[in-house]
């Protein structure tokens, strides 16, 4: 069973479906969606279980011809229809398949416009899947540029008073990135080759199946010595054949050996420069995360928990799949760069934090600084750091949805998100405090927590890696002293003293029980995962050894 194609194309076609499903069956809109992320769920947790732990390859590989374009001179252009999961996309794959069930709850809450909702709103599941488990790189860019989209009308037609504004410049700042990444993407795919499919067109083979080393080894020998007619090269998205430089066309710019430059810079760093960009906006890093705090005040809850909880990790998985396989002797050389700005999205990111009264405001600055700890672990190019890296996103997708949900639960009662409208909310909603005391907890790394984990392990490779000054790494290490700060500071000045509040003459009830649903299991997975972090780390090992020996 194709199941990949079917994590797909499930959402998308339900969306359709849904879209063009007549009026009077509009209020089952809500639970069609929570059935399908349901089983979107159970398929991803059915991929995780069936994933062998001991293979670094790509597992449950779908491959499908779909544009084959004679380009003269050029050779043959391929583009295939190609997935596959391996220990890097795995977390994520799980990790979306949880937010966007516990995002489909939270949704319930949405009373307008519901058809267009729910419809926006499977699409981008199966836009975000699509990202994660394309191994075509220009089929990976087609899922992520799609999902701008639904997004895009997410926050614009049911988000806050400055929707439209947040809407259109989370659009823009995204579609600048996509952009740099896709002068990059054109660049490779002029340079790279399917020494397979050249292989079949040159006759060496009958089909793709007959393939050995040893053909694979002819063909590139052939390339490397110009003797390749130009006509029968077959240039490829293919993402597993771009880190083999014996695929590149000799004196192609982005071949390592080429001496092209542009203003100082070679092509091959400015290539990578043009992807830390794209992907660092998506991250985001600073100084490009501007959009992210207006994004996030402006969407209805569910969307602020897809935005921070799975959006931003496409950010630290494009680092992983495409720039540093790619162009690892550039991450080498920007490695000090790269975790330089790591360390000032955290430090910076921290302070903003500590200074918003705006309790989403200081969430979604909290997530800039936290994502911070992501570029720390992969710029230091170690075990520990790489591991530490996704371990941190998959943690992060988990703490940032329960965070957001907890200002979705008061704002639903009070209409009001400032930190100074509320004080002593222990007294009278001892469930939601529990439940936000865990969260805050868990985010600012106290031990037999996720947060804890991907933090010390990313701090570990700074302080380990050769490449990274020892200064850098323990500034890292003081925005944990900083999360510790905004956190504890907003739980003391809300939780505790004398109960008031400012906007409500009602009293504030607890949690409901499609509130416990959506937190419960949130806060079970932070501690679950803190304790027995082998559930990741068991996954994501092998493929990041393997990455890491391009280094």
């Amino acid at each position: 069973m194709p199941i990949l194609s079917l994590l797909i194309f499930l959402p998308i076609v339900a969306s359709l479906v849904l879209a063009f499903t007549p009026e009077r069956f509009v209020p089952y809109f809500k639970w069609v969606t929570l059935i399908i992320t349901g089983i979107e769920l159970l398929l991803c947790t059915y991929v995780y279980f069936q994933f062998d732990k001991q293979v670094a390859d790509y597992q449950f590989l779908e491959q499908y011809d779909w544009i084959t374009l004679p380009l003269g001179n050029l050779g043959v252009g391929s583009i295939d229809y190609l997935l596959g999961v391996d220990g890097i996309s795995m977390p994520m794959v799980l990790l979306t398949g949880i937010v966007m069930f516990i995002g489909a709850i939270s949704s319930f809450e949405i009373g307008t416009k519901e058809r267009g909702y729910y419809s926006l709103y499977l699409l981008l599941t199966g836009s975000i899947i699509g990202c994660f488990i394309a191994l075509d790189m220009f089929l990976f860019y087609l899922f992520f540029e799609f999902m701008l989209l639904p997004m895009y009308f997410l926050i614009g037609l049911w988000g806050g008073p400055r929707r439209e504004y947040a809407s259109i410049k989370f659009f823009i700042y995204t579609l600048v990135g996509s952009i740099f990444i896709l002068i990059v993407m054109i660049g490779l795919y002029l340079s790279v080759i399917d020494p397979v499919e050249t292989a079949v067109q040159m006759g060496l083979i009958n089909s793709a199946s007959d393939v050995t080393p040893q053909i694979i080894t002819q063909i590139q020998s052939l390339l490397a010595e110009g003797e390749l007619p130009s006509q029968q090269i077959v240039h490829t998205f293919d993402l597993r054949f771009m880190p083999d430089q014996g695929n590149y066309v000799s004196g192609s710019w982005l071949n390592v050996f080429s001496e092209n430059h542009i203003g100082g810079f070679s092509i091959r760093a400015l290539s990578f420069i043009f992807l830390m960009i794209g992907f660092g906006i998506k991250l985001p890093a600073v100084p490009v995360h501007t959009w992210l705090p207006d994004a996030h005040v402006e969407a209805p809850t569910p969307v602020s928990v897809v935005l921070a909880g799975i959006l931003l990790k496409i950010g630290g998985y494009g680092f992983l799949r495409i720039a540093y396989p790619i162009f690892p002797e550039i991450a080498h050389e920007y490695a000090v760069w790269i975790v330089g700005f790591g360390v000032l999205s955290i430090i910076y990111g921290a302070f903003n934090a500590l200074a918003m009264n705006d309790l989403k405001k200081m969430i979604a600055y909290s997530s800039v600084s936290h994502m911070g700890f992501i570029l720390v672990g992969i710029g230091s190019l170690t075990n520990e750091g790489f591991n530490g890296a996704v371990y941190q996103m998959f943690s992060h997708g988990i703490l940032s949805a329960m965070l957001f949900l907890l200002v979705g639960v008061l704002y639903s009662r009070t209409h009001d998100r400032r930190i100074d409208s509320y004080q002593g909310l222990a007294s009278k909603l001892p469930l939601f405090t529990a439940m936000t005391a865990i969260a805050f907890f868990a985010s600012l790394g106290l031990p037999a927590f996720s947060g804890f984990i991907g933090e010390i392990f990313t701090l570990m490779g700074g302080f380990n890696s050769p490449l990274i000054p020892k200064w850098l790494a323990a500034l890292a290490a003081f925005g944990l002293i900083l999360g510790a700060a905004y956190f504890l500071w907003t739980l003391q000045r809300m939780f505790f003293g004398n109960f008031w509040v400012r906007h409500t003459e009602e009293p504030l009830q607890d949690l409901s029980f499609r509130e416990k649903i959506m937190l419960y299991p949130l806060a079970l997975m932070a501690l679950i995962f803190g304790i027995f972090p082998n559930i990741i780390f068991d996954v994501t090992h092998q493929s990041l050894s393997e990455l890491l020996k391009l280094f």
